[in-house]
């Protein structure tokens, strides 16, 4: 008969504390504590991969938002290991973490081996610069807070460089060239424009974005946001455009330079900063677990999220789901949170040696919010990524984008604390500018 309570003897080790893997070391930790429940992160400090853009825009502070995995693992009942991964022995079911070092590159924590039973994979996923010749080199990414704050930063000092220019040539400005018109490019480039405007207003005095700030986004497909709906599309494209907001669709990107973003139609558009938004691919460490990868590096699993070696499960961006109509899972904050409730669900029934679920992960489309400002919002409900759902806009659709932030809290804080922290940061911003500006 099936065991009532967890064999002690088993390990689950998930890699990576995005918001699928947190969200599943949470569930399984709160039901079988921290002796069953590793979770592995290269970072001590856990950011919604989603509120990156803003980051970058310096409209959220990382200092302030993250979460530590130390405490996380301490009020869920998991175990947490920094360190980024390293190897994977599929043989002896064993990970190699890698040592972390300080600022001064002193250890801190020494490289180490932790063995598992079942291992999950939560990698995320990396930008896809499909070999664009100088893309790797010249442009910036937001794969990791480190990437968001980098950019922040550089944008700051930019614009202060172009405040000074001006004092001796007018038409001096910041030009700018976000490359992909999906969601992370087009959330983006709203949150630069409203966060320039009040950095202006901070020792700026010859600095004004309307004039100095010119942000061009680049889709080499007809429409941005092509994934979604075409109503989506519109409303988002009317709103970037009255924002002053240059968008060039069909437009393919043949080369990336330090000063210009050249096109396949010859074209030359000038740019101090190109933040690369345009496409994601699998993490390069699984191309040497010797398991099958589509030919976005993602590793290929099953409807049951489960690899070809039984004991490697894999959850959000790093894997190729199937889905339908030969389509995969798309890489989504909402896929990681079904698939971290599917395999919570999976690992409890081999954590307690029972049958697994036998129904397959379907993932349900709930539709799509896209941000654009503090005010303002766009997206579909209730569904479908092709086909019909209720069109939202405007402050309603803002208010919901910013809901699925708290229901992430709320997954790995609970509800009493996650009403503290969005009390808490409302009464921060009556004391603070809306821009981080150091």
């Amino acid at each position: 008969m099936p065991r009532s309570t967890s064999d002690p003897s088993e390990r689950i080790v998930i890699v990576g504390g995005g918001a699928g893997g947190l969200e599943l070391a949470s569930k399984l930790g709160r039901a079988h504590g921290r002796q069953h429940v590793t979770l592995v992160d290269s970072r001590p400090f856990h950011i919604w991969k989603p509120s990156l853009h803003e980051a970058a825009a310096g409209t959220l502070d990382i200092h302030q938002e993250g979460l530590s995995y130390l405490m996380l693992a301490h009020l869920n009942g998991f175990s947490f290991a920094q360190g980024r991964l390293d190897h994977v022995d599929r043989d002896r079911r064993r990970i190699t973490v890698d040592a972390v070092n300080d600022a001064q590159g002193q250890e801190v924590l020494p490289r180490r081996e932790l063995a598992y039973d079942t291992l999950v994979l939560a990698l995320g996923s990396t930008s896809n610069f499909f070999n664009t010749p100088g893309a790797a080199e010249h442009a910036v990414t937001l794969d990791t807070t480190e990437n968001a704050e980098q950019f922040r930063l550089t944008m700051l000092k930019t614009m202060a460089q172009v405040d000074l220019a001006k004092v001796r040539d007018p038409s001096a400005r910041l030009d700018l060239v976000i490359v992909g018109g999906g969601a992370t490019g087009v959330e983006l480039a709203v949150e630069l424009v409203e966060a320039s405007h009040v950095v202006s207003a901070y020792g700026l005095p010859n600095f004004r974005a309307e004039r100095d700030l010119a942000i061009t986004l680049v889709e080499g497909a007809p429409r941005i946001l092509s994934a979604l709906p075409e109503k989506i599309s519109v409303a988002a494209t009317k709103r970037l455009t009255e924002m002053g907001i240059r968008v060039e669709t069909s437009c393919r990107v043949s080369e990336v330079t330090d000063s210009t973003v050249r096109t396949a139609d010859g074209r030359e558009i000038p740019a101090q900063l190109c933040m690369w938004a345009a496409g994601i691919q699998g993490p390069a460490l699984l191309a040497d677990l010797g398991l099958p990868l589509n030919k976005l590096g993602q590793l290929e699993v099953n409807e049951r999220l489960e690899t070809p070696d039984p004991h490697v499960l894999a959850l959000g961006d790093c894997c190729a789901a199937p889905w339908r109509e030969g389509r995969t899972v798309p890489a989504r904050a909402q896929a990681a949170h079904q698939e971290a409730d599917y395999l919570a669900k999976k690992l409890t029934a081999r954590l307690r040696h029972a049958a697994e679920p036998a129904e397959p992960y379907v993932y349900q489309d709930h539709g799509s919010l896209v941000s654009l400002g503090q005010d303002a919002g766009v997206g579909s409900l209730m569904g479908k990524l092709a086909g019909r759902g209720l069109f939202v806009s405007g402050t309603l659709a803002r208010l919901m984008y910013m809901s699925l932030h708290l229901m992430h809290h709320k997954a790995v804080l609970g509800i009493s604390r996650t009403a503290s922290l969005a009390l808490a940061r409302l009464l921060m911003r009556r004391t603070r500018p809306r821009v981080k500006l150091h």
